[in-house]
């Protein structure tokens, strides 16, 4: 359960670009306010600039206006090595595809990001071995994460996030290539994480099915951000469901 401690703070951030003669512009407005512990998941059609607010929020894209706080520290006012020192402990991050070294078996790939830490060998091995016993792959550490199924590597690209036990998860679409059974198992691992261990999640996704587990949900649509706290969610999630219905019905209709 989330506490009462507002963790991120946006504050008039918009994002510009351009392209030829004209102004793109994927985020127009966003103020808003996450908790700390809390469950928050960004989403919207495709092109509304989900991974565009996701980068600015994880300092990969400074933003054309505004600021942005993680635990009162200004992101976008760290020198580049402190940016890459709050990156390195403060998030884990969890991308639909995962990018590892071949040449290194699974216990070395979740290792890797400790090294940079100042961990020794010895103690990046041990810790790296808790984080795959908490995701259930501590047998795992010996194979070689390539010539495992895509739900496997998955749950070891959430024990790489976890090991450096940041405050933050932040997981882009992590379920977008894995069937329903293995969505859902990442799914528990990032609510485990939320409840069990005071994590702050951020989550973007495109499943519509996981909406009702969010604290907050992060709407984007044509550039705007809306933010909708927990007992506006039902509202929202029926509204969702009812729209695509009703465009099954057209379709159906359509092909009648």
């Amino acid at each position: 359960m989330s506490s009462s401690r507002v963790i991120i703070k946006a504050t008039g951030i918009s994002q510009q670009f351009k392209v030829g003669d004209e102004i793109v512009s994927p985020i127009k407005s966003a103020d808003f306010e996450l908790l700390e512990s809390s469950f928050n998941i960004i989403y919207g059609p495709s092109g509304s600039g989900k991974s565009t607010l996701l980068n600015i929020l994880t300092g990969l894209q400074r933003p054309t206006t505004g600021t942005i706080l993680f635990d009162d520290r200004e992101v976008y006012k760290l020198t580049p090595d402190e940016l890459a020192f709050f990156r390195a402990t403060r998030l884990g991050i969890v991308y639909q595809s995962n990018y590892w070294v071949q040449s290194l078996n699974v216990l070395e790939n979740v290792s890797m990001p400790l090294y940079f830490l100042g961990y020794s060998r010895t103690r990046a091995a041990e810790v790296a071995q808790f984080a795959l016993e908490e995701v259930e792959m501590g047998g795992y550490a010996k194979k070689y994460p390539t010539l495992l199924s895509g739900g496997e590597q998955q749950r070891i690209a959430m024990a790489r996030a976890l090991a450096s036990s940041p405050l933050f998860i932040i997981a882009d679409e992590p379920t977008g290539s894995l069937d329903s059974v293995n969505g859902d198992k990442i799914m528990t691992l990032l609510q485990k994480a939320q409840k069990d261990n005071n994590r702050t999640i951020i989550l973007v996704t495109h499943n519509m099915e996981f909406l009702p587990l969010a604290d907050h949900l992060i709407h984007i649509q044509d550039g705007q951000v809306e933010v909708l706290q927990h007992d506006s969610i039902k509202k929202a999630t029926d509204a969702l469901f009812l729209q695509m219905q009703q465009r099954l019905n057209r379709y159906s209709k359509a092909a009648a």
